[in-house]
């Protein structure tokens, strides 16, 4: 049996806002903003070619103090681009980091694989790390 999974509940202080941040900077796919009375707001968001969305919202979900999420992780294949992206939309992001050793390095491939992060927070202090792990790329293609 397969567990996935699916969503991810990132508390927030102002919904708007979150949804612009990850929508218009980050790029997710916004899956669906519905509004299910008064005071109460689901909004649903995807990063692009993830299985897992993040839910941000209010009256709805958990309740939760703004901003105390840390440790989300994004993987991406090239963590030089990804740093680039996120600059250029706009989002303070620490500089390329390596922590630690690549556990299985390979002599051909990327000295960033597996150890390669930057780090960013949202805009209510949710932290969010990105690891590059190119093999991943490799694996979809």
């Amino acid at each position: 049996m397969n567990w996935t999974l699916e969503v991810i509940v990132v508390p927030v202080s102002d919904v708007e806002r979150a949804k612009g941040f990850y929508a218009d900077q980050l790029g997710f796919a916004v899956d669906h903003d519905t509004r299910i009375g008064d005071g109460a707001r689901l909004v649903q968001l995807t990063p692009p070619g993830s299985g897992c969305s993040i839910v941000i919202g209010e009256g709805v979900v958990p309740p939760m103090a703004p901003g105390s999420i840390d440790g989300l992780q994004l993987v991406v294949p090239d963590i030089h681009a990804a740093h680039a992206q996120l600059r250029d939309a706009g989002v303070e992001v620490s500089e390329v980091q390596v922590l630690g050793e690549d556990p299985n390095p390979d002599p051909d491939g990327d000295p960033l694989d597996n150890v390669g992060f930057v780090f960013f927070r949202d805009p209510d202090g949710n932290g969010w790390a990105v690891q590059q792990i190119s093999a991943r790329a490799r694996e979809v293609a």
